[in-house]
């Protein structure tokens, strides 16, 4: 018999090191096929809650956030590329220059998880910006992107036209907050148990094998 696990997964779609743990995640899970019957859902938290609408240049805002100089930003970003390569997660740097604001793209999801795709929404979600270089404040592309996963593109539009799902986002999101979440991705299994950050494929399935004892 398949031992459950219950996987939160505390990110946000404009964070890159969440892509590649969600890679490392998938990469592990495939590898325990058979043996766990996951239950994965994403949380909300906003990098950049207070981001004005039309976004802001990454260098600039790395620099401002971190005090990264531009050649630090680009030795970060490179190794970030080589991270995602390796997993099979493509980020095309030269297409995204901007950072933008999450919030809506999270009332997406929250929706999604209830109509049973909320990981493909995610997914194609990190694709659009990381990979496309696409705007994920932007409502056509969200709407087009929820749309390709199987959601219906009228409700999907008739949300981001409102404010639905906006109180739960920001409930989810302070509940996180006040548990210590700082950084994402932050990722609980069970309820108890924190793996922080972009980890190996093989830290992940080390964590699943030990908490599942498998």
């Amino acid at each position: 018999m398949k031992k459950q696990i219950k996987i939160d997964f505390v990110s946000d779609v404009s964070c890159p090191w969440c892509a590649i743990g969600l890679q490392s995640l998938q990469t592990a899970l495939q590898r325990l096929d058979g043996e766990l019957a996951p239950s994965l859902t994403f949380q909300p938290f906003e990098l950049n809650p207070q981001m004005v609408a039309e976004g802001e240049d990454i260098t600039e805002h790395l620099n401002k956030k971190y005090g990264s100089t531009p050649e630090q930003a680009a030795a970060a970003r490179e190794n970030i590329r080589a991270r995602g390569e390796a997993l099979g997660f493509t980020f095309n740097m030269d297409k995204r220059g901007r950072i933008y604001n999450t919030f809506n793209a999270h009332r997406l999801l929250h929706w999604a998880e209830a109509e049973g795709k909320q990981t493909a929404l995610k997914k194609a979600l990190l694709t659009a910006y990381f990979t496309d270089g696409e705007n994920p404040s932007d409502t056509a592309l969200l709407v087009r992107v929820a749309s390709s996963v199987g959601l219906d593109a009228e409700r999907a539009q008739a949300i981001l036209d409102s404010d639905e799902f906006a109180e739960e986002v920001r409930a989810q999101e302070r509940f996180y907050q006040q548990a210590g979440i700082n950084s994402v991705p932050a990722i609980i299994l069970n309820d108890q148990h924190l793996i922080s950050g972009g980890q190996p494929p093989e830290v992940f399935e080390q964590a699943l094998r030990q908490i599942a004892g498998l």
